[in-house]
């Protein structure tokens, strides 16, 4: 076999999706950073619009240029109630992922010390004072490996996990017909038979609209149902007659209570991002905003000549427990989703369950989601998820 040539960067970025692009972008932000040799390693350019993004934050944030369309009043939807969620500090936001890594891109390209390389990995390791990749075509080795590749993923089945799966449609219709100031964050009056399901809406103009058929269950659907399920929708709920399809995404997000590490064992030079750090928050599918923590914190790290990879601190532990809680009621069908996020939305502030949601609120706060909650459910999962 033939010997495979060998690279040396400073740093690989192994995946170029969300986390990827995120951390590359931040550090080609910094002056002390943006002269380092960066290997960026995928299989498949990112040219498509495969992915939508939606986040909060309380201000002005690093992709706000690119933010499709942002709202301060949310609703949340029942048949027993609908609230309405009026923002004072957040902004909810969307983020269009062909928009995202467009502007990753060009913003790269105006460095020739970052390379773009499409070959496919199969292996990443440490050796010696190095980390190594291993692709089809020859060896790349750096001082630090950034991977959000699913190679080091934990294994994920229907005894520790439930799929967070979704259709999204985004519609286009002749006259104006939406508000696009107000956002339907999550609508249950949906047929509740394969799980947790529900219907985002989150109009862009008064004639564009993301319509997005999501569940929580332990398999996905045949491709006919969720067709079927956002036609009936929309003709039945949103009273849409006429409208033409401008846009169609599919995705499916691993909910598990498998824990996935920030670095493999025993491997300081590689370093896990995004899904595969375990920054998509397992009760609820939400990835942007934590991968942007994630890698500010990186970059910061980076910048100080510190280790790159973040501790994890106690909040942040605390906070995983927490998530991992929420998730054990549902997948131990103790309490549905609905009726989780039904109680929390009827009887708090929408602001402190997007501090709570987002990782961001106090311990006092803390104390008031738990009080809103019934106690037996989320004791019996809270004790099981410590052990």
């Amino acid at each position: 076999m033939p010997q495979h040539e060998q690279i040396k960067y400073d740093y690989i970025i192994a995946g170029s999706g969300c986390a990827g692009l995120s951390l590359l972008y931040r550090i080609l932000k910094e002056p002390t950073l943006n002269k380092k040799n960066i290997l960026v390693l995928d299989s498949v350019k990112k040219d498509s619009n495969d992915k939508t993004w939606c986040y909060w934050e309380t201000e002005n944030g690093l992709f706000d240029s690119i933010v499709t369309h942002a709202w301060k009043t949310l609703e949340f939807r029942t048949s027993e109630f609908t609230q309405r969620l009026n923002l004072e500090h957040y902004s909810y936001k969307m983020i269009k992922g062909l928009d995202f890594y467009n502007h990753v891109l060009s913003c790269a390209k105006t460095f020739k010390n970052v390379t773009f390389k499409f070959e496919t990995i199969e292996d990443i390791l440490s050796e010696q004072n190095n980390a190594i990749v291993k692709t089809e075509n020859a060896n790349y080795s750096a001082d630090y490996i950034f991977n959000s590749t699913n190679l080091f993923n934990p294994t994920i089945n229907t005894e520790n996990a439930l799929l967070q799966h979704f259709e999204g449609w985004v519609i286009k219709t002749d006259k104006p017909t939406f508000n696009d100031s107000v956002g339907t964050l999550m609508d249950f009056r949906l047929n509740q038979d394969h799980g947790d399901t529900f219907m985002y809406v989150l109009p862009t103009s008064a004639n564009e609209a993301l319509i997005e058929y999501t569940l929580f269950s332990e398999k996905i659907l045949d491709k006919a149902q969720y067709k079927i399920a956002l036609e009936q929708y929309i003709k039945d709920d949103l009273k849409i007659e006429e409208y033409e399809i401008v846009h169609k995404e599919f995705g499916v997000i691993p909910m598990s209570l498998a824990k996935f590490s920030r670095r493999p064992k025993s491997e300081e030079r590689i370093i896990n991002i995004g899904t595969a750090g375990g920054f998509t928050k397992a009760s609820s599918g939400y990835t942007f905003q934590f991968i942007q923590k994630n890698t500010k914190q990186i970059t910061k790290n980076l910048l100080h000549g510190k280790y790159p990879n973040p501790k994890m601190t106690f909040r942040e532990k605390m906070f995983q427990w927490y998530d991992r809680t929420v998730l054990e009621v549902i997948i131990s069908k103790r309490m549905t989703g609905k009726d989780i996020f039904s109680i929390m939305f009827k009887n708090l502030p929408p602001e402190d369950i997007l501090k709570f949601l987002g990782n961001e609120s106090k311990l006092i706060d803390d104390i008031k989601i738990m009080n809103s909650l019934p106690k037996t459910p989320f004791l019996i999962a809270g004790i099981k998820r410590l052990l």
